[in-house]
């Protein structure tokens, strides 16, 4: 992993189209590269992480998923990055989701 990036294992909701997200599931057919947003549904500055998802794992909207995920951090929100920290997962300026860090895995 890069100076930037950090390992850390969450619980990720995926927010139903009635609340406003998907309409799809998610498909392990490769990466989901997401935003990540730690400070609010008016920042603009957000982190990019990876969700793996095995080959023909599907994560249908409505459900929640325990995973560990790379995120490439901005230095300014390192402190941020802490258990029971709750976040904003995104696609472009949508709310498709919401996370909880459960355990910082490795910090770089």
């Amino acid at each position: 992993m890069s100076d930037d990036a950090i390992l850390i294992q969450a619980s990720i909701y995926l927010l139903t189209s009635a609340e406003g997200g998907r309409r799809t599931p998610l498909r392990g057919e490769s990466s989901y590269r997401p935003n990540h947003n730690f400070r609010g549904p008016d920042n603009s500055r957000m982190c990019v992480g990876a969700i793996d998802l095995a080959e023909g794992e599907e994560i249908a909207p409505g459900e929640t998923i325990e995973r560990d995920i790379i995120m490439w951090i901005w230095p300014e929100i390192n402190d941020l990055i802490q258990p029971g920290r709750e976040w904003l997962i995104q696609e472009g300026a949508q709310v498709v989701g919401h996370g909880t860090i459960l355990a910082v895995l490795a910090p770089d």
